[in-house]
């Protein structure tokens, strides 16, 4: 059980997703689109190391979608822009750890993308996600 109020689609043709859903398919309802978050904190300033930035920026993610009435089970997709893929593979359990403290054990479709730089070029990671809050569970 996922938790999720949305169809969760996973083939078994396809590799075990781990930390992600292939597929979601979202139940009518209200659709949220959540700009980017990054790790900047309330005044601007930015931790260090990719971990901690992600800390933040799922915190803020969390905190946009409940200003929206929202919950992080309503997630059907997030991408993920980071500077370091390699970064990120070196810190996967951290991340899982940080992941689940922030938006649960929901895991919604999901994309990983190594990009140059983010606006702030010391913002190490950016999360983008949709959430749809199904018309019969407002938050």
């Amino acid at each position: 059980m996922n938790g999720s109020p949305h169809e969760i689609v996973n083939p078994s043709t396809l590799l075990d997703p781990v930390g992600f859903s292939h597929a979601v398919v979202a139940a009518p309802g209200r659709t949220i689109h959540l700009g980017g978050q990054t790790g900047h904190r309330h005044d601007g300033s930015l931790p260090a190391g990719l971990v901690a930035q992600f800390e933040q920026a799922a915190g803020n993610l969390a905190t946009a979608l409940e200003a929206a009435g929202a919950r992080a089970e309503h997630l059907v997709s997030i991408q993920v822009f980071v500077t370091s893929v390699e970064d990120y593979r070196a810190n996967l359990e951290p991340l899982g750890a940080v992941y689940r403290r922030q938006l649960g054990r929901h895991y919604p479709a999901m994309a990983l993308f190594e990009i140059a730089r983010l606006f702030d070029a010391d913002a190490l990671v950016e999360l983008v996600a949709v959430a749809v809050v199904p018309d019969d569970d407002r938050a």
